[in-house]
């Protein structure tokens, strides 16, 4: 155990055993922002230590989004891989069966969603037992997670805290706060609304820790302290999430509605991989939770093409349209028109910045 490790695990013991109450919030939300800050440097250094030669999975992202299974071995993973794309992963009724990344591609209402299928996830996993680190970098790369559970042992617990341990935020965004440093004058915290879970003098001590000398912070919602932290390290994900329940064709409709119950918080969709019942619901759920739109390209000087649409993500630009059509486009682009629901007038110029909207017709020109 290096340096680094010995001190979060000391920092670590010590939350164990402080009591969680009002008098010692200061004190915890301090160790909380110094066991975060350490983690966040324990990360950089293995990264430039290994030099990118360190094994790992390399997946490369097709299609309109990329979704994962991810849980525990033996779940039903690979099974549901098999019904719903066109890739061949191996089952076996023992775990550890899928030691890679299986890709496939489900195509669904004109949207190729590209859907891999994980090596089971173990405990420890974020501290890089049985290649967790390598499995937890390509969660990350993901559009939306899929959580599989067994309905007999849906041990969603332990599976979310190993994602939250590798700075996945499931179904979370990035708080509405603003940090920018100035030359002199100190820490000086700036809220638009009274704060229940952070005070002014622990949020100065948590900015400290991650070295700000002089800064003006905004904070615009009612943040915890985990949350503030989260905001002070760069390297959180925020990523939706569903749970997969799988093997409910073994199972009765009270215990089925029990176990949904429990996890009442979530969208979760009952299916048995291997009956193949709920499997278009999984296909509908994915499909709305992902956002698609259509847009219609129109070549310069021609009609549009109203009968194909492009279906990209709810939030795209010009740009990465450009992108996804070929990689020198971005680079040769002059400019675009847009007809419909995004442009303020019929045919309107705009950039590679302009964000689209469902319905829109889109002409892109390039330099020759």
């Amino acid at each position: 155990m290096g340096l680094i490790e010995e001190q979060i695990q000391e920092i670590q013991d010590e939350i164990d055993k402080t009591k969680k109450n009002k008098a010692t919030m200061h004190h915890l939300g301090k160790l909380k922002a110094k066991i975060s800050r350490l983690r966040d440097e324990s990360e950089k250094r293995a990264a430039a230590a290994s030099g990118g030669t360190g094994r790992t999975y390399a997946v490369r992202k097709t299609g309109n989004a990329t979704i994962g299974f991810v849980g525990f071995p033996s779940v039903g993973k690979s099974t549901l891989l098999t019904k719903i794309t066109d890739a061949k992963s191996e089952i076996a009724a023992y775990e550890f069966t899928t030691l890679d990344v299986i890709p496939g591609v489900m195509n669904l209402h004109g949207a190729k969603i590209q859907v891999l299928d994980m090596p089971g996830m173990v405990r420890g996993a974020a501290t890089g037992r049985g290649r967790g680190k390598e499995i937890l970098s390509v969660i990350r790369s993901l559009d939306l997670i899929m959580l599989f559970l067994d309905v007999f042992n849906p041990q969603l617990e332990a599976l979310t805290k190993e994602l939250e341990a590798a700075a996945i935020r499931l179904n979370g965004r990035p708080p509405d706060i603003n940090i920018s440093k100035r030359e002199r004058g100190g820490i000086e915290i700036h809220s638009t609304l009274e704060l229940t879970h952070l005070d002014d003098d622990l949020a100065t001590d948590i900015v400290k820790e991650y070295g700000y000398i002089s800064a003006d912070v905004v904070i615009r919602e009612d943040v915890t302290v985990d949350q503030f932290i989260d905001f002070l390290s760069s390297n959180r994900m925020y990523i939706p999430a569903i749970l997969v329940l799988n093997k409910i064709d073994l199972i009765d409709e009270y215990s089925l509605n029990e176990v949904r119950r429990r996890f009442s918080d979530w969208v979760s969709i009952p299916i048995s991989a291997d009956s193949e019942i709920g499997i278009q619901n999984f296909k509908d759920i994915v499909y709305s939770t992902l956002k698609f739109i259509n847009i219609y390209m129109k070549p310069q000087g021609k009609p549009a093409d109203m009968d194909e649409p492009m279906v990209i993500t709810a939030g795209s630009t010009v740009g990465n349209v450009c992108a996804g059509i070929h990689r020198d486009f971005q680079n040769k682009f002059r400019y675009a028109k847009v007809w419909g629901p995004s442009s303020k007038f019929p045919g309107q110029t705009v950039g590679l910045n302009h964000e689209l909207m469902n319905d829109d017709i889109l002409t892109i020109v390039i330099k020759r």
